[in-house]
């Protein structure tokens, strides 16, 4: 029983005793009661079609934004466990980052593995073309340019006299 049903059947109730709702204190205050207690059913009533028309909208809107993410993002689903195993592992990883300096503009930039292991690169200030190559590198010239940037970043840690 919904509660218009309800507020009905208390209507039918105090009709059927044949209470006298006009003359009376207690008549006077119960027909009061009834009228209020009809108009906040009402109330309710509207309140209720109006949260279920915006319930509807919202599962509309939900499934049109579905539809949008699986057109930009693409759908989640993997084709199998190795599949979503491996693309987790893939997110899992970071890229080792570095820094070059163009010898043209004299600007650093900051580069993933991916792009060094590509070999060549534009300088994005100055459309410099770099080109890593590291095939003749031994581990002495690395060695020598790893006690180079040492001794580089401690001589800029070191104070100024």
């Amino acid at each position: 029983m919904n509660l218009s049903d309800k507020m009905s059947y208390l209507r039918g109730m105090i009709d059927g005793m044949e209470l006298d709702l006009t003359t009376s204190k207690e008549g006077k205050v119960l027909a009061q009661l009834l009228e209020v207690m009809q108009e906040t059913v009402l109330y309710v009533t509207d309140l209720q079609d109006q949260v279920d028309e915006l319930t509807e909208l919202c599962e509309s809107l939900d499934e049109d934004l579905g539809d949008v993410e699986a057109e930009v993002f693409g759908d989640d689903e993997y084709e199998d466990e190795e599949d979503e195993a491996d693309y987790l592992d893939d997110e899992d990883e970071e890229e080792d980052l570095y820094e070059v300096v163009c010898p043209n503009c004299q600007n650093t930039i900051v580069l993933a593995d991916s792009v060094l292991d590509e070999g060549t690169m534009h300088c994005p200030c100055c459309n410099e073309l770099l080109e890593f190559d590291y095939s003749e590198l031994t581990m002495d010239d690395l060695e020598e340019a790893v006690e180079e940037a040492e001794e580089v970043a401690e001589a800029a840690d070191e104070p100024e006299a």
